[in-house]
């Protein structure tokens, strides 16, 4: 097999150059107790056309989009990602793209980067946007990493009815920002903003997920001015495709926007990789992580993109630095700048209201009890099935359906309520299969 990088008179002119005799003598300093000691425990080797075979099988044992009607959301949907999407990324001059240190040879894809900044300050309401996070949980907490520095308090809220995936990374990164992390329950699916406000005193912010992880749209105005009135930045995570019919996180009060990019424009792609996306208030520019492209003029006065600011530990002074995520996913980034492009305003509003109405009439045709019934909601709704949740998705799977997301799984108290998404690609037909499955 001539082509594997590694062959035995390879070792040996490696190990005749180094000056030892063998791979032991080359490895003889390292103390016994933490060599492995015995062969790896490998299977044995196989031919090619047996590991396709082998790998195929493997793959097999994954259930995709199309294998199964699919109602789960809880944060990654099933939306329709338009050809166009595809056929723009996989451009040479964009797929193979590295980071654009050297603006004389990288203008598309800073150009691109710059677009995609535009377009989500626009979605967002907000002033400034970064080249995309590395997803919509850390981008969380970033934003509370921005709040530390601007404020100088070391308190975060964050309500329950969000993400717990976001919830549990702000937990996780917390002790290293210094950050003490207060949850604040929430009552009927929503949070109450006068609960919000006796826990925003003295924090540095306040997020919240709208519409929340339940589906149900808060009361965000009365959130964001409750974290205004104790001084602490508001932080709402939001659905990109909610926006086409919600209003923008910098039209009521919030200084941060983040959110998980998925939906507009990737693929489910078994969880990821996507992206995340985080804009804010332009007081707050230089403390936001990743890094910004601006526009610009060359020598001769024609307009150019550049890398204007570069916040993370590569860049600059470790103690100065915004952020320790060397990466972001500007490729996927690309993708939801494609995807808005081609819907633009009124399609992502007709893209929002199918999900609702949808939403709506799923509630309708189910027929089961809402475990929020005087809650709004967007695309998503809980229900409560009379028996485990769990239980009642592994005999709809047996159907062909997947019916939605146990929220026993994250919520003490829930473990009969399934979380139900419906996105445009859903139909009529599919919510009365939906209903037959539940019902039997």
């Amino acid at each position: 097999m001539s082509y594997l990088a590694l062959t035995d008179s390879d070792r040996e002119a490696m190990l005749e150059t180094i000056g030892v005799s063998s791979v032991e003598e080359l490895f003889a300093d390292l103390p016994v107790g933490v060599r492995l000691g015995r062969e790896l425990e490998l299977p044995p080797a196989m031919s090619e056309q047996e590991l396709n075979a082998y790998f195929g099988s493997l793959a097999a044992e994954n259930a995709h989009v199309g294998a199964e009607l699919l109602f789960l959301g809880a944060g990654m949907y099933d939306h329709y990602v338009p050809a166009i999407v595809d056929a723009v990324l996989q451009r040479g001059e964009l797929l193979t793209a590295y980071t654009p240190y050297q603006p004389e040879l990288s203008q598309g894809v800073l150009q691109a980067i710059f677009e995609y900044q535009t377009a989500i300050c626009e979605l967002t309401g907000m002033d400034v946007s970064n080249a995309s996070g590395y997803d919509g949980t850390t981008v969380a907490a970033d934003a509370c990493f921005i709040a530390k520095h601007a404020t100088g308090r070391s308190k975060v809220v964050v309500t329950e009815a969000t993400n717990p995936q976001v919830r549990q990374v702000v937990k996780t990164f917390a002790p290293g920002f210094g950050l003490e992390v207060v949850e604040v329950p929430h009552r009927d699916g929503a949070t109450d903003p006068d609960e919000l406000r006796e826990a925003a005193a003295d924090a540095a912010c306040v997020i919240f997920q709208h519409p929340n992880f339940f589906g149900v749209l808060e009361p965000a105005p009365e959130l964001a001015a409750a974290a205004n009135e104790a001084e602490a930045l508001a932080v709402a995570h939001v659905d990109p495709i909610s926006l086409g019919v919600l209003e923008p996180p910098g039209n009521y009060g919030c200084a941060i926007a983040i959110g998980e990019g998925q939906s507009a424009g990737n693929y489910l792609s078994y969880g990821g990789p996507h992206y995340g996306f985080l804009a804010a208030r332009s007081e707050l520019i230089r403390r936001m992580p990743g890094r910004i492209v601006g526009e610009t003029t060359d020598a001769a006065g024609n307009r150019g993109y550049v890398l204007t600011l570069q916040t993370r530990e590569q860049h600059i002074r470790r103690e100065k630095a915004t952020s320790n995520i060397t990466t972001n996913q500007t490729l996927l980034a690309l993708a939801g700048l494609v995807y808005l492009s081609w819907l633009g305003p009124e399609g992502l509003r007709e893209v929002g209201e199918t999900c609702m109405s949808l939403a709506e009439h799923a509630k309708k045709r189910l027929g089961l009890p809402l475990a929020f019934a005087d809650r709004q909601t967007f695309k998503e709704f809980a229900v409560r099935v009379g028996r485990p949740a769990q239980e009642v998705i592994r005999a709809a799977r047996e159907r062909g359906v997947h019916p939605g997301y146990p929220l026993g799984r994250d919520y003490p108290g829930m473990d009969d309520v399934l979380l139900v998404a419906l996105t445009e690609k859903r139909k009529p037909d599919e919510i009365e299969l939906l209903a037959e499955v539940l019902a039997a």
